[in-house]
Parts: C-alpha cells; sequence; structure tokens
C-alpha cells in the first residue's frame, strides 16, 4: 500500500503549475490569442454588442463555476463570451464587462449568459478576460500574499498582463462529434468551469516578489456539475403566479448594468424560501410579495437545473434589496471572529453602491448586526435571526460600508440582511461516527486555515467551544456514513451551528469521500523535457516509470486534500481510460517559441497514436495533467481527463 501524506495550503503547492478549466465536454481545445470578428457590433468599453437573432432562434445557457484553489481571491474582468457556428458565424452571448472573483465560486455554478442566438451547430467558444485591474491573492497559510499587477505574467509572452497587453483571449474547439446544438424554441446548455488551483504557476522566493504566471488549458461540457447549486441573477421582468414562476433579464455576478444577457424562466415551489427587502416568506406567499414588486427589481435565485427539460427550479429566491450590493453594499466572506453583535469577515469581496458592479477584495473587515438585521439560510425553512451567524460561517451581508479612524473598513448591517451560503469543511475522521455525530480534525474552512478562526463564544451554556482538532458535525440520517473510517479524509458541506448552541459545531447536507474522490495527477519536467516519458504505450494502457517520476520538478498526485508522495510510487504509474467515463478529456498540447496548438481526441486509442507519432519526432513532453480514479494498492490511474503537454 502506498503511504498518503497530507499537504496544507501554498507553502507545499509552491511552483506548481496549473491548468485553468476541468470541464467534462469531451476533449476540447484552447489557445490564448486575439480576437475575432462576426456577426455583432461593439458596445461600449470595446464589448461586442449582442447579436441580435432575427431568424430562427434557441437560447444558449452559459454557466460558470471554479474548483477549489490556493487563491483567497481572483478577480478579473470577463470581457466577452462569443460562441462561433459550424459555418464561421461569431455570435456574442455576454453584451457588458462584468467583473468576477473565481475564488467565489466554489461552491456555486453562475448562469453567466441565457442569450436567444440563430440555430445551429456551435463548434467553439471563447472568453476574453482583463488582467488590468486583476486582484489575485494567494493562500500563503498565514493571512494571503496579494500579487503586484507586474507579477501576473501571461505564461505564453512571459510578459506582464498589465496594459496594453492585459487580456487573454481563450478559444474552446468542441468535439467535431459533440457541439453546442441550438435549435428553434429549445436551451442549450454550455457549462464552463475554471480550477484555479489547476490553473496558474505559483513561484514564491524569500528574496523576491511573489508571481503568478496564467497559462491556462479550458475544456467544457454540456452537463453542469451536479453537486454544485445555481446562481442566477437579474433584474424581474414579470411573475407567473399560476404556473409559479417569473422571468427575469439575467444580470450575472454582481453586474449592475442595464443591460442584459437574455432572458430566463425560474420556476419556485411550495418550499422555495424567498427573502424580499429583508423580510421572509415562503411558497406562493413569497411569490406573490415578488410580484408586487417594480420591473428591473433585482433578485438572485439560487437551485437546481433539469437537465432533461433545462427549468430551472429554485430553492432560495432574494429581491430587492436583500440582494447584496443592490440598493446599498454589501460584502461575502467568512466569519472569522464573533464578539457580542460584531462580526470578523475574512477574504471577503465587498460591493458598492456607488461602484455599482465594481467588486474588490478586503482581506479582513469588521461588520455589525443585530436584531433588526434579516437572516436567512439557503436551503433552509424556518424563521432565523442574527444569532443563526456562527465562526466559521459562510456568508453575504447588505447594509453600508464606512471606514472608521484607523482606516479599516466596516459594514453597518444592523438595518440590513445576512444570507447564510453553504460552507465547505475539510478534515480527518477521529473515530467512528457515533449516533450520527462525526469528529473531525479540521484540515480547511472553505479553503482556510481552521487556525485563522477564533471560536470563542460558538459553545452553548455549560459546553466546550468549537475547536479545529476535534470538530463535531451532525449528520442526518439521509446521508450514508458507510464508507467513513477512522482516520480517513472527508469533507463536508452545510452550515456553522448557531453562535452559542455548539456542540455539533457543524449540520451537514452533503458528505464528500475523498477515498472515492477522483485523484488529480501533474507532473512537470524541467527544459528541454522528457524524450521517452512512457515505459509503455499502447492502446490499452500508458506508464510511467519511478525514475521519469523521481526526475520531475514538480509532481503533485492528489486525492482530495491528500497527496499521494512520488517516493511512494515504487512501481510508477500505470494510466488506463476510464471506459464509463461519459464524455473523456484527451489533448495533446503543442508549443512552439511563440505559439500554441491543442488538439483534442475522442477516443483512448487516437490518444496514443498521436501521442506515439509525435514522440518518433524532435518534440519533447514537458508535462503531463490527468484526472480520473486512482487504485494505491496498484498504483493505476483509471483516467477521465488527460494533457500531454509537447514543448
Amino acid at each position: 500500500m502506498h503511504s498518503i501524506n497530507w499537504i496544507r495550503g501554498w507553502r507545499t503547492l509552491a511552483a506548481r503549475r496549473l491548468r485553468l478549466g476541468v470541464i467534462a465536454l469531451g476533449a476540447a481545445a484552447l489557445t490564448a490569442c486575439g480576437g475575432g470578428g462576426g456577426i455583432g457590433g461593439t458596445a461600449p468599453g470595446g464589448v461586442a454588442s449582442p447579436t441580435a437573432c432575427t431568424s430562427a432562434c434557441g437560447g444558449a445557457l452559459v454557466t460558470l463555476t471554479d474548483a477549489p484553489g490556493d487563491f483567497l481571491s481572483y478577480i478579473v474582468t470577463v470581457d466577452s463570451l462569443q460562441l462561433t457556428r459550424s459555418d464561421g458565424t461569431v455570435v456574442q452571448t455576454l453584451p457588458v464587462k462584468t467583473t468576477v472573483d473565481f475564488a467565489q465560486l466554489v461552491n456555486l455554478s453562475e448562469i453567466v449568459s441565457a442569450a436567444q442566438i440563430p440555430e445551429g451547430d456551435y463548434v467553439s467558444a471563447s472568453i476574453t478576460l482583463d488582467y488590468s485591474g486583476a486582484t489575485i491573492v494567494v493562500d500563503n497559510g498565514s493571512g494571503g500574499v496579494t500579487i503586484a499587477p507586474d507579477q501576473i505574467i501571461d505564461g505564453q509572452t512571459s510578459q506582464p498582463l498589465v496594459a496594453p497587453n492585459s487580456t487573454m483571449t481563450l478559444n474552446l474547439a468542441l468535439p467535431s462529434s459533440q457541439p453546442l446544438v441550438v435549435t428553434q424554441g429549445t436551451v442549450a446548455n454550455l457549462a464552463l468551469d475554471f480550477n484555479l488551483a489547476a490553473s496558474n504557476a505559483i513561484t514564491p522566493s524569500p528574496t523576491s516578489p511573489t508571481t503568478v504566471t496564467v497559462n491556462p488549458v479550458l475544456t467544457g461540457s454540456l452537463v453542469p456539475d451536479p453537486t454544485k447549486q445555481i446562481r442566477v441573477r437579474g433584474g424581474l421582468v414579470s411573475v407567473n403566479a399560476g404556473a409559479g414562476t417569473y422571468l427575469i433579464n439575467v444580470h450575472p455576478f454582481e453586474d449592475g448594468d442595464g443591460t442584459d444577457s437574455g432572458q430566463t424562466t425560474v420556476t419556485t415551489t411550495a418550499s422555495t424560501n424567498f427573502t424580499i427587502n429583508g423580510v421572509n416568506a415562503v411558497g406562493a406567499a413569497g411569490l406573490a410579495q415578488l410580484a408586487t414588486l417594480p420591473a428591473g427589481t433585482m433578485t438572485a435565485a439560487f437551485g437546481t437545473l433539469d437537465q432533461a427539460t433545462m427549468t430551472f427550479t429554485a430553492t432560495n429566491v432574494l429581491a430587492g434589496t436583500s440582494v447584496v450590493g443592490t440598493g446599498g453594499d454589501g460584502v461575502q466572506g467568512s466569519v472569522l471572529s464573533r464578539t457580542g453583535d460584531t462580526l470578523t469577515i475574512a477574504n471577503g469581496d465587498t460591493m458598492s453602491a456607488q461602484d455599482g458592479e465594481d467588486v474588490h477584495y478586503v482581506r479582513q473587515l469588521t461588520a455589525t448586526i443585530g436584531a433588526g438585521t434579516s437572516v436567512s439560510a439557503l436551503g433552509q425553512n424556518g424563521a432565523l435571526t442574527s444569532q443563526d451567524i456562527s465562526v466559521g460561517q459562510r456568508i453575504e451581508l447588505s447594509g453600508t460600508l464606512s471606514t472608521d479612524t484607523a482606516g479599516n473598513t466596516t459594514l453597518d448591517a444592523t438595518s440590513g440582511t445576512a444570507v447564510l451560503l453553504p460552507t465547505r469543511i475539510v478534515g480527518t475522521l477521529s473515530g467512528a461516527v457515533s449516533n450520527g455525530v462525526a469528529t473531525l480534525a479540521l484540515q480547511a474552512i472553505d479553503g482556510q486555515d481552521p487556525a485563522t478562526f477564533n471560536f470563542a463564544g460558538t459553545g452553548a451554556s455549560g459546553s466546550p467551544d468549537a475547536v479545529a482538532s476535534a470538530y463535531t458535525v451532525a449528520i442526518p440520517q439521509a446521508l450514508s456514513t458507510g464508507g467513513l473510517s477512522a482516520g480517513a479524509p472527508v469533507g463536508f458541506v452545510g452550515m456553522v451551528a448557531p453562535f452559542g448552541a455548539a456542540p455539533p459545531d457543524f449540520d451537514a447536507v452533503t458528505i464528500v469521500d475523498f477515498v472515492n474522490t477522483a485523484a488529480q495527477l501533474h507532473v512537470e519536467w524541467p527544459d528541454p523535457g522528457q524524450t521517452t516519458p512512457f515505459a509503455t504505450l499502447t492502446n490499452a494502457q500508458l506508464s510511467i516509470a519511478p525514475g521519469v517520476l523521481a526526475a520531475a520538478d514538480e509532481f503533485e498526485l492528489s486525492i482530495g486534500p491528500m497527496n499521494v508522495a512520488v517516493s511512494s510510487l515504487t512501481s510508477g504509474i500505470t494510466v488506463t481510460p476510464d471506459l464509463s467515463a461519459a464524455s473523456p478529456v484527451y489533448l495533446i498540447v503543442t508549443e512552439n517559441a511563440d505559439t500554441e496548438q491543442e488538439t483534442s481526441y475522442a477516443t483512448f486509442n487516437d490518444f496514443v497514436t498521436a501521442l506515439t507519432q509525435a514522440l518518433n519526432g524532435s518534440a519533447t513532453v514537458s508535462s503531463i495533467s490527468a484526472d480520473g480514479g486512482f487504485d494505491a494498492s496498484t498504483g493505476t490511474m483509471s483516467v477521465s481527463r488527460m494533457v500531454v503537454h509537447f514543448h
């Protein structure tokens, strides 16, 4: 059995090359290049206007999410999102620039566009990111390191991503057998997933500035991640009480611009929770209250997308001043500590009413809540109060931002709203689950070191406060715990127990069993790379010898929060195709002096054939990345996604 060791934070993940976007659409190619032309003009700010649909049209629903990474903040501007039809027609689906913090998209997928576009088979997509105003904060385990603008590097040019060369246009070529098919009167879905932990090279040094090199590879999916809630935000158009639905103009993220990104219908049920201008309601009563609001009132709905019917059903709806950043100021972050009605919010994004759609990162701020704070929680019914806000909870607060005499940011939410968001914790089980309660040695709370949280006041009268080394989690009977055992790594998504009510310290909604979670492999060799990286290369498998792995200057094989040491792989790694994968991704990236070409393959057989041909030439392999199940007893990885990078 191979030994498995824990790693924590950026300190042991330094100098790691990352891949941007791990999504399962089948093999798809991404290049960084200049933008192209197409139908649709140019809107103010250089963004192409949305294409006018004058013929037979269908809906294109585009979602965006992110996987957990080593960043406390990753704020960039999305300039445009374009789709290209098989006849070369280019359609713009994002009418305005919008600021996005990808580090905040760990537990959610965001609907960024619901545009009506001409019907046809769309064979590629492109997204343009602008880093000129980027805020990137790397998690170093002790508060974070903010990256200087001139230390955010374009991996293609090795130059800083600053004006006038601050944009990257990423082109995603869909497999010919799996285009995005748009037909009249229907809705097609394209899911984009940015994996920051696999997308940027972080190079720390005690004597020189920390750099982040952006060197992305992007793939996509026709099916959004089913494990994440989906959020859709936009201005109210109309309410259909009889059908239990309402219609909105889509405005993604914190976009306050009046230009919409298409329209979509939100379906509600008898159990949908509404928080409207700070007032809570459920089901038909909430929808009736929504119907009294004027057109254009901002809404934000959280729920699920039925892939068969493309119906979005909301579990929670926020509207009016309850939407953070609408009609007031707001912040999203984690509660680091609480003293009375004073909260310390860590690693948050602030949205100011004066700034409109602008999002700003703040390392810490002080927020004040009270009896007048309206509180709701995603996925929960019933009346909540400010006492339900406790340490470790992920939260959105709206109120009034200001600056104290010391220059620190503060938020007065005593007459505002608080929305409790899904919170993710990771740790190792200290023993068997007993009476529906698990005890963890915490490793992270929403990606942050638990040592930075102050749990004072979390315990009920006569009970101890929560402690990271013995953090208790209540698990509902509906969740199976059969696969969990002492010493095993596990993750939970749910809500922190109310302040002053622990133990248990956390109420789980979802269990993430990392033993059964797909592994991620990344191996990178120093220049000039490896001429013979594979010990075997057949249609059934390929293998990498222990000596070749040991020669890498960057190696990571992770299973959830666990890391497998390269020294433990005494037989190397054997890679086989995951024959059960619905949309496998096999990609060869060929990098020359100033260009990069990506070629995708629909089958492992075609992939291996191309690898064999490439290795017969003068090219060398600089890196290999793969996702799939890993059997630690045999050192075998069954991959659903694999990228081989030639230099």
